[in-house]
Parts: C-alpha cells; structure tokens; sequence
C-alpha cells in the first residue's frame, strides 16, 4: 500500500515542526508540503497534490476557511481535514459548510489524528465526538421547532423520497466526496452527479453540504467513526 501524502497548513512553525515529527513516525504517512498561510497552501497543493491537507484556520493573508474553499473550487478532489484551536460551533459549520472533511481540535490525543486522518483517506468524514453534537443537536432543534421557511411536512421528508440511486449518491456526498469521485466510482460524468445532487436537494428542501451531512446521520445513512 503507498503512503497518504500530506500537507501540513499552520502558521506556527514549531506547530509544523512536531506535527511532521510524530506523523512521519507513522509507517504510511509522508508529508510532502508545509505552508504557513491559506494563499501558500493553495499554491502548494495544486503544485504537490497531497492525499490530505490538515488544515489550520486562524491563519494571516488567507485563512482556513476561505483556503478551503478556494481548493475545494479549484480541485475537487482534494480532500481537507481541519487541525484547530478553534472549539467552536461557528468555525465547525463552516468549515464543512467550505468542504473538509473532517474537524479535529488540537486538544485531541495523538493516536485521534491518526485515526481521522486514516478516516478521510478512505473517503469518509470524521468529526470529533465531542464535537459532531453540534450537527445532531441542529437536526433536534429543527424537529421540535420547525421554521416557518420549513413546513413540517416537509421536514418529515426521509430516505424513502429518494430513489436507490440517489440514496448512493447522497451517501457519498455525505462522506466528503467529490462530483468528480463520485462519479468515477458510478462510472458516470460529474454533470449527471451534480444533477443528481441537484435534485436530492429538492426533494429534501435543503441547500448545503452540512444539511445533507446532517440528513444522513439522522437517518442512519451514514455514521460518525
């Protein structure tokens, strides 16, 4: 099996520095790039090609978060895992909302960053237990308080208003993959994924990649590692 290919984002570079240290004593880790701000990591990625960027989010020039989004508009493919300070509901959406696929604290243990960093690879999500509350916590409060933007039949929509198809599609897209990875896994163009996509979201009256993650953790499609 080949090594995951990382790339280390922090504006710290003693944080950079024991980072690349324990990772490399990992037997399938290789980190291949360091930045210290969101400008360079795009530059560098698209450059490098890592398998995962670990991201950090308070950063100066560009942060995080619109580096995420940035790579995610001009690479698809790649795939983000959020290393932060930031224990925060706020920095928590929006860094899925941007695209990564994963959101760790530096407060965790070691062996966790191994262990998302392994999940991500796969092509799944991981969030942080003490953290993924928040996205189930949401989904209570939209059941119990249903928006006047939200009518409750419609928030009683559930997996039986999509097709098998589409089901699969959602799936996937709930565990961080692209259009383009998606539909090479189908065997089908990344237009008809986004259509696909397109009328997911529809039907479920939902307008982001966070509602869809949430949709299916509340419906057991997909679960939290």
């Amino acid at each position: 099996m080949s090594n995951i290919r990382l790339m280390l984002v922090d504006d710290h570079q003693v944080v950079r520095t024991g980072l690349k240290s324990f990772l490399q004593t990992q037997p399938d880790f290789e980190v291949v790039a360091e930045a210290g701000n969101g400008q360079e990591a795009i530059a560098l990625a698209l450059e490098t090609r890592p398998d995962i960027i670990i991201m950090d989010i308070s950063m100066p020039e560009m942060d995080g978060l619109e580096a995420t989004r940035q790579l995610k508009e001009k690479w698809p493919q790649v795939t983000v895992l959020a290393l932060t300070v930031h224990e925060d509901k706020f920095y928590f959406m929006k860094m899925l909302e941007a695209g990564a696929s994963g959101y760790l604290t530096k407060q965790a243990a070691s062996d966790e960053l191994v262990q998302a960093i392994h999940t991500v690879a796969k092509g799944h999500i991981y969030l942080q237990p003490a953290l993924a509350r928040w996205l189930l916590e949401d989904y209570q409060h939209l059941i119990e308080s249903p928006s006047p933007e939200k009518p409750e039949e419609g928030q009683a929509v559930g997996l039986e208003a999509l097709s098998a198809r589409e089901r699969g599609v959602l799936e996937m897209v709930a565990q961080g993959l692209s259009n383009y990875e998606i539909g090479e896994k189908l065997n089908l163009s990344h237009k008809t994924i986004a259509r696909h996509r397109e009328r997911i979201m529809n039907k479920l009256n939902m307008h982001s990649r966070t509602e869809l993650v949430k949709f299916a953790i509340r419906t057991g499609l997909i679960s939290l590692e």
